[in-house]
């Protein structure tokens, strides 16, 4: 699969870029894009949420009525769940989300994602460049360029580049990675993916690598 290498002006190089179609031209896994955007987001999570049980409720144990011939249910003491400010049945108690795949389903699954943005036309490769100092502005310029401007942008680089994530980190819907950092979640959670020349490259590395 070829695709077209534009610069920062927006205009064509005249040169091309060959995506790896054991990449980018697969047919999509879903249920494995599923699985891993499942434990990203699970790995996220902090588990430390805690609600208190009836033994641990600051209270008299004292029966609060008889246990029969009141006209209503049987109550134990004020610490029941069943009255205001008692404690919780069954609540939630700290624990950890996160779960284990294989690195062959991972590694379908970041394949999954790229062919569903190559099969979208969602990709754009940009020839490498870099800032003499962090400027916002510049960079939006090149989104300006490429006409991105308004989409949510994912810019893979093939190392990283201090000045360019720094031009990068004040806009809300751009993210900047290298491709040591290639992850299912992030690569479908953009409208466009822009990657650097370099990174084309560094993206069949990092596929062969896990793959040895």
């Amino acid at each position: 699969m070829e695709a077209k290498v534009f610069n920062i002006q927006g205009k064509e190089t005249g040169r091309t870029v060959q995506l790896n179609d054991s990449v980018f031209g697969i047919e999509p896994n879903n249920h494995a894009i599923y699985l891993d955007v499942k434990q990203y987001m699970a790995n996220k999570r902090q588990g430390t949420h805690k609600s208190k049980e009836r033994s641990e409720i600051a209270g008299s144990t004292k029966k609060l009525g008889r246990q029969k011939g009141g006209g209503g249910a049987r109550r134990g003491d004020i610490n029941s769940p069943l009255l205001h400010g008692g404690a919780r049945v069954f609540g939630p108690k700290p624990r950890d989300y996160s779960f284990k795949l294989n690195k062959k389903l991972k590694q379908l699954a970041r394949k999954s994602a790229f062919a569903t943005k190559a099969a979208e036309n969602a990709i754009v490769v940009v020839e490498d460049f870099n800032f003499e100092a962090p400027k916002t502005k510049d960079f939006v310029a090149i989104t300006n360029n490429l006409k991105i401007n308004n989409k949510k942008i994912l810019l893979i680089l093939g190392e990283n580049n201090k000045n360019i994530f720094l031009s990068s980190r004040n806009l809300p819907k751009v993210n900047v990675i290298t491709t040591d950092e290639l992850s299912t979640y992030k690569i479908l959670d953009c409208a466009v993916l822009l990657i650097s020349e370099k990174a084309v490259a560094g993206i069949d590395q990092h596929f062969k690598v896990e793959e040895n």
